[in-house]
């Protein structure tokens, strides 16, 4: 009999685009991580969002480009969008 397939198999972390500067708890909802600020808030607050692989509990934390914060299981990366007016990225 064939074992069930791993179903817990990391997903790439969603790409979320956002204009900084963004704090950690901004960026948790505006990631759909948490569905209200204060949700955001209480997650950060009880070490349950972890920035780069490290539980951080600063909800205050401004995200640099390309950031992975994990609530629970998912993942979003934050990836910096166009400024507005020019139509161009930033790296």
């Amino acid at each position: 009999m064939k074992a069930p397939a791993d179903q817990s198999a990391a997903q790439p972390p969603v790409r979320v685009i956002v204009e900084p500067p963004i704090t950690l708890g901004q960026f948790v909802k505006l990631a759909g991580l948490a569905a209200t600020g204060g949700d955001a808030k209480r997650l950060v607050g009880s070490g349950l969002v972890m920035l780069n692989g490290q539980v951080d509990r600063r909800r205050g934390h401004r995200l640099s480009p390309g950031d992975i914060v994990e609530v629970q299981g998912q993942t979003a990366q934050a990836v910096v969008g166009p400024r507005r007016g020019t139509g161009e990225g930033r790296c």
